[in-house]
């Protein structure tokens, strides 16, 4: 959670396999006409080009995942950053993007796992909302795991793998659920730059 005082949260997606929910995701974000942060991992950017485009294209944030999707408090520093070089590379050859942001794979991570991502010029993103919806609990469980945790400043974590079917039904839901509670949607960019210029960037 990034401290600020702003009813701002950031809306991210993690993307490791699959594409059955992407299109769906995408459409929805638009019809409702909120930008969140993707983070993708390189095999996935790779595997699916038109899909990584399109993210981009629609004005979303593109972030890391890193490559292989393995813990990385587990490896040395130089393995750790290889990992987050080649995804990177990845990343840019198909959409024209650096990333500057990184979320681990599993979240894992720890003091130097941190200090090695920070040497390759990525800040680490976790998040303080986890939707679950990665163990698929059903629609209503997913909205109330955000609606009821979500504060200022959470970045909340969705998946738009195959891996979570149910997230798409549940979109909706968050969405105007948040924005009933006074929140802006955006992405962790806007909230990190609200966070730094101490004013919210995102209009409504």
């Amino acid at each position: 959670m990034v401290p600020t005082s702003e009813r701002i949260v950031a809306l991210t997606f993690d993307i490791s396999w699959g594409q059955n929910e992407v299109k769906t995701i995408l459409a929805l974000l638009k019809e409702y006409e909120v930008k969140a942060t993707f983070f993708l991992s390189g095999p996935w950017v790779t595997s699916h080009p038109e899909l990584a485009q399109e993210i981009k294209e629609a004005g979303h944030e593109i972030a890391s995942h890193g490559h292989r999707h393995i813990n990385y408090s587990s490896l040395p520093p130089e393995t750790v950053q290889r990992e987050v070089r080649l995804a990177q590379e990845a990343i840019y050859k198909v959409t024209g993007v650096q990333t500057s942001y990184i979320r681990t794979p599993n979240g894992d991570y720890d003091e130097k796992t941190i200090q090695a991502i920070r040497e390759t010029g990525h800040t680490a993103i976790h998040w303080s909302v986890d939707s679950k919806d990665w163990l698929n609990p059903g629609v209503p469980a997913i909205i109330d795991n955000v609606l009821k945790n979500a504060q200022c400043g959470s970045i909340i974590l969705l998946h738009a793998s195959n891996s979570a079917p149910q997230t798409p039904e549940a979109l909706p839901a968050i969405i105007t659920g948040l924005q009933k509670q006074g929140f802006q949607i955006g992405t962790v960019g806007q909230l990190l730059s609200a966070y730094h210029n101490r004013r919210p960037p995102l209009a409504r």
